[in-house]
């Protein structure tokens, strides 16, 4: 299904998706729906792998973890770096072998690192990546001296939203003055394999001195704990390579930015890492909605659809813009005009924002564009609700990936007395 066949541009962009084939979608299985391309997101890991050559990619699984997706990646080389012990054993539990694995938990509670241990002893390879000196005492508590990375903090952030600018926070990593003398000691009880940082997520054009600046401190720490005989197998910079989510925004220079990142690495022995997540599946999925009510409001209309934050939470969460198409058969020839698209959620905040639109009608099919990083994966049952179904087209065909949830599903965990 994506455009362009034959090659790989940089973004795909929300006008590319074949109406006809979005509408007997929604025919088919309902809405509102995820739709993922997946040799969209091959397309993109290709051009990754390509403007990063000898580097170890690990995918970002949080922005997506249908299982689809997991599979398609890994067979296309792809490591998966895993944010929690869910991410790690669906992870493991789709074929990724665990020497492809790293798990990178932000203080873990304790069933993770139980369910984290047991899984590193069960698929060896596994990395465990810490981030405080906590977490290693924590580990070795648990008998594992298995791989270890350290997270770092190396005092720098960028991303598109305050609240995924993780690279100067103090919630993430240790202290990077710390760091090395950190790993000398670990290295005594674990197998020390790497260090870790990461500047932020939806990185653009703008941040890239931060990105910069934040490879370049992790040169440094390398290269000073190489001098102390610890013989680290990788440096991980993290991912966070943001995509243009307005038409009028340019897609990343990709060879620009990992030619920055070589050059700012300097010379290690180890080799480099990147985590790419939303760049990979962002812009091959969409969400299809209908329209259900058009009320008529001084200045303007509010368009009301079925998709709301408990579907797409990325609008309501980070005052984040995603493209709106109408997918009517004749909404080429309707006049535009300037509306809100609101969902159910009985909150002003449930809005996936002002978009100017050919004039939608009640029944009208909207599309919103790159929806395939973090949108199924932020959905919420809040207000009782069952989340949405997901497919995935792999050429002409299409499987469900995840089924619609109903309200019994909602209920399922309240134990039967209670229901």
């Amino acid at each position: 299904m994506s455009a362009a066949t034959g090659s790989n541009p940089a973004v795909r962009r929300l006008a590319d998706w074949p109406a006809e084939r979005l509408r007997d979608l929604a025919e088919e299985y309902g809405t509102p729906l995820y739709v993922f391309d997946i040799e969209r997101t091959r397309e993109n890991y290709r051009r990754m792998a390509e403007a990063f050559p000898e580097t170890e990619i690990y995918y970002a699984a949080k922005a997506n973890t249908a299982r689809p997706v997991l599979r398609a990646l890994a067979d296309e080389g792809a490591g998966v770096e895993c944010a929690s012990a869910g991410e790690l054993a669906r992870v493991l539990d789709a074929g990724v072998p665990g020497e492809r694995v790293h798990y990178t938990a932000v203080n873990p509670p304790a069933r993770d690192l139980d369910v984290a241990v047991r899984l590193a002893d069960e698929y060896p390879g596994v990395t465990i990546t810490a981030g405080a000196a906590d977490t290693l005492d924590r580990l070795a508590e648990r008998g594992y001296d298995g791989r270890i990375c350290l997270r770092v903090n190396p005092g720098v952030g960028a991303g598109h939203h305050e609240k995924v600018s993780t690279g100067g926070d103090a919630k993430f990593g240790v202290p990077a003055e710390r760091a090395a003398d950190l790993l000398e000691d670990a290295a005594e009880s674990f197998e020390a394999v790497g260090i870790h940082a990461h500047a932020g997520s939806g990185i653009s054009g703008e941040d890239l001195s931060a990105h910069r600046e934040l490879v370049g401190r992790m040169g440094e720490l390398a290269r000073e704990v190489e001098g102390r005989g610890i013989d680290i197998e990788f440096v991980d910079v993290g991912g966070g390579f943001g995509v243009p989510y307005a038409p009028k925004e340019d897609p990343l220079d990709l060879e620009a930015v990992a030619e920055a990142t070589r050059e700012a690495l300097g010379d290690v022995d180890a080799a480099l890492a990147v985590e790419p997540g939303r760049y990979l599946v962002a812009d091959a999925g969409v969400l299809l909605t209908e329209v259900n009510t058009v009320k008529e409001v001084p200045g303007g209309a509010v368009v009301g659809v079925g998709a709301g934050m408990t579907t797409l939470a990325r609008p309501a969460i980070y005052d984040a813009h995603h493209e709106i198409r109408n997918l009517a058969p004749d909404a080429a020839e309707r006049p535009e005009r300037e509306v809100t698209v609101a969902g159910p959620v009985c909150e002003s905040g449930d809005s996936l924002g002002e978009h100017r639109l050919p004039d939608p009608e009640r029944g009208d099919l909207l599309a919103v564009g790159n929806a395939g990083a973090y949108g199924y994966e932020m959905a919420s049952q809040y207000n009782s609700r069952p989340r949405p179904a997901s497919v995935v087209l792999d050429g002409d065909d299409a499987r469900v990936a995840r089924r619609r949830e109903t309200i019994a599903d909602v209920t399922a965990v309240e134990p039967e007395e209670n229901v």
